[in-house]
């Protein structure tokens, strides 16, 4: 059985810092492009944003504009965990963190984790 399980959420106050973490059970992540969405307050899931990613190799990176230079991906492929670190926090950044991998192409799925909710107020 293939999961991904988030872990690291939290209340934080505005310029504050929190990692997110996100385990992988049933496959070996390094095999595959990871990436962290989120969903804000009162938005549908189809409106989830993009907020990071990582390659299967594991040294290209990318970040939404709007966490460029704030966030950033990374992996420990040893621990089969996919982190993101958040600094610099903003009340914007209130949100549930999901982490996803697209596993479609030798699984047949789309995996999401349950989401790990971030709260960014004073």
């Amino acid at each position: 059985q293939v999961q991904l399980v988030e872990s690291g959420g939290g209340l934080v106050q505005p310029g504050g810092s929190l990692t997110l973490s996100c385990t992988a059970s049933g496959f070996t992540l390094s095999n595959y492009a990871m990436s962290w969405y989120r969903q804000a307050p009162g938005k549908e899931r189809e409106e989830r944003e993009l907020v990071a990613s990582i390659s299967s190799a594991g040294h290209i990176t990318k970040s939404a504009n709007p966490v460029k230079g704030r966030f950033t991906i990374s992996r420990v492929v040893a621990k089969n965990t996919v982190y993101l670190q958040m600094n610099s926090l903003k009340p914007e950044d209130t949100a549930v963190y999901y982490c996803y991998v697209d596993l479609r192409h030798d699984r047949d799925l789309e995996l999401w984790g349950q989401g790990t909710l971030v709260t960014v107020s004073s």
